[in-house]
């Protein structure tokens, strides 16, 4: 196998597991995350979503990942297209959560982009409508 195969082998089975656990178990993502990986998000620390700031190292975006799940409860989280170069790979789909506070939901097209390394991810950056997370966020 291609490392390009096996890098989309790896992440489709953490995003498979994520979506049909809801979210509940962070372990699907945990030890695949390189201990140096970082980690941006276009929200990038924005309030309400301050979670989404940028992290460095395993250990912090485990906490970005416990910050979702402590505030945001998954609904769905479909990856419908990978597209793999080198070591490289693009996830495109869409997600749905609802905001644990303000149980306003937030359905959004979802694009993540990976670097791999050694069957670790190295670096991980998501795309989504911020706007209809900020809606989601407000009372």
């Amino acid at each position: 196998m291609s490392t390009e195969t096996d890098n989309v082998r790896i992440l489709r089975n953490a995003y498979e597991t994520w979506d049909s656990e809801k979210a509940a178990d962070i372990d699907c993502w945990i030890g695949i995350i390189d201990e140096d990986a970082r980690l941006t998000s276009l929200a990038d620390g924005a309030t309400p979503l301050a979670f989404t700031r940028k992290r460095t190292g395993r250990s912090e975006i485990v906490e970005y990942l416990q910050d979702l799940v402590d505030t945001w409860e998954m609904l769905f989280y479909r990856v419908d297209e990978y597209v793999a170069q080198g070591d490289r790979v693009v996830a495109i789909g869409s997600t749905s959560w609802r905001n644990k506070l303000t149980r306003k939901i937030a359905t959004t097209p979802k694009l993540d982009i990976w670097r791999m390394k050694n069957g670790k991810i190295v670096e991980f950056s998501e795309f989504y409508d911020t706007a209809r997370l900020y809606a989601a966020s407000e009372p």
